[in-house]
């Protein structure tokens, strides 16, 4: 089965590729991988939820959010070569915008982690980094990128 036709069992639709808020592009290929930048969880270009995790977010709707930045990377992926062509994710590094103190950023990275892993079975399985910052971009809890290997 592939990975496109899991994704509509699992009732879910990649969004169309977030448009850069700076000069980057939202992915590139090098030789058999494939470089997310960041995402953020933007729906239809808007961030619904914004402020730091532990103070204004929960971690249940940051763990949501990080479920969404994951599709839009996934996106980002479909869009650069196509996402049936995905071998397996590599890494994952989420960065979590943390109130003094908040140290569940591993918690709120699993919204990412737990999509991947629905949506590629064991070839979802990878590395990852959770790291706590003071801000992100236009005050998003979260942001997510992704590394995969492609065939």
């Amino acid at each position: 089965m592939g990975h496109l036709q899991r994704l509509s069992e699992l009732g879910i639709e990649l969004p169309a590729v977030a448009a850069p808020v700076a000069n980057y592009v939202p992915a590139v290929r090098t030789g058999p991988y494939v470089y997310t930048s960041g995402q953020l969880p933007s729906v239809g270009g808007e961030l619904v939820v914004t402020g730091a995790v532990g103070d204004q977010v929960s971690v249940a709707d940051a763990r949501a959010q990080a479920r969404i930045c994951a599709l839009n990377a996934l996106a980002a992926v479909h869009a650069l070569v196509g996402l049936d062509a995905v071998a397996r994710v590599v890494k994952v590094v989420g960065y979590v915008a943390s109130a003094p103190g908040f140290t569940g950023q591993p918690a709120v990275v699993n919204g990412a982690s737990d999509l991947l892993g629905e949506v590629f079975g064991t070839a979802g399985a990878h590395a990852r980094s959770a790291v706590g910052v003071m801000a992100l971009p236009m005050g998003a809890p979260v942001e997510i990128e992704l590394v995969v290997e492609v065939r």
